[in-house]
C-alpha cells in the first residue's frame, strides 16, 4: 500500500503583515523611473525582496523598494560612497539602523535628482553585476559609472 504524503503545515502570518500585503500600493512615478533606468542595463530583472518590489543581477540584489514609514529605495553602494552620498546629500540619502553594516543607502526617491538616477543604479549594477557581464558592458561603450 503506498505511502501517502503529509500535508506540510502552513506558516503562520502575523495580523500585521497580512495588513500589509492587503493595502500595499502599487508603485509609484519615482519608482518607474528606476525601473525604466535599471533595466535598461544587462542582466538586471524585475524581482520581490521580503515582500517589496526589488531589482536583481543574476540573483544578487541591487535595490529594493521600502514600504515602511520612510518609503525610501535600499540601494546596493560601497561603504565610502556611501558616506561621501550621506555627507553630499543628508536629505536624499539616509541610512537606518538595520542597513548600518551592510552595504546599502536607502535614498527617498522624492528627493533624488533625476540626473543623478543612472549614475547611481549603473554603480549599484556594478556591484552585484558578474564580471564577465560589466566587460561585456564595457565593452559596447555604454558604461556610464567607470
Amino acid at each position: 500500500m503506498p505511502r501517502r504524503k503529509k500535508k506540510r503545515p502552513r506558516k503562520k502570518v502575523s495580523k500585521l503583515r497580512k495588513l500589509a500585503l492587503v493595502i500595499r500600493s502599487p508603485p509609484r512615478p519615482e519608482y518607474k523611473r528606476v525601473l525604466a533606468i535599471a533595466l535598461a542595463l544587462p542582466g538586471v530583472e524585475e524581482s520581490t525582496s521580503y515582500g517589496t518590489p526589488s531589482l536583481k543581477v543574476k540573483g544578487k540584489i541591487m535595490s529594493r523598494l521600502r514600504t515602511e514609514a520612510e518609503g525610501a529605495l535600499a540601494l546596493r553602494c560601497d561603504f565610502v560612497d556611501r558616506q561621501i552620498l550621506l555627507q553630499a546629500a543628508p536629505r536624499t540619502f539616509f541610512v537606518t539602523d538595520h542597513y548600518r553594516n551592510y552595504p546599502m543607502v536607502l535614498v527617498r526617491l522624492n528627493k533624488v535628482r533625476l540626473r543623478e538616477l543612472p549614475d547611481l543604479l549603473a554603480r549599484a549594477w556594478r556591484k552585484v553585476a558578474p564580471a564577465k557581464l560589466i566587460a561585456e558592458y564595457d565593452a559596447v561603450g555604454a558604461g556610464v559609472a567607470k
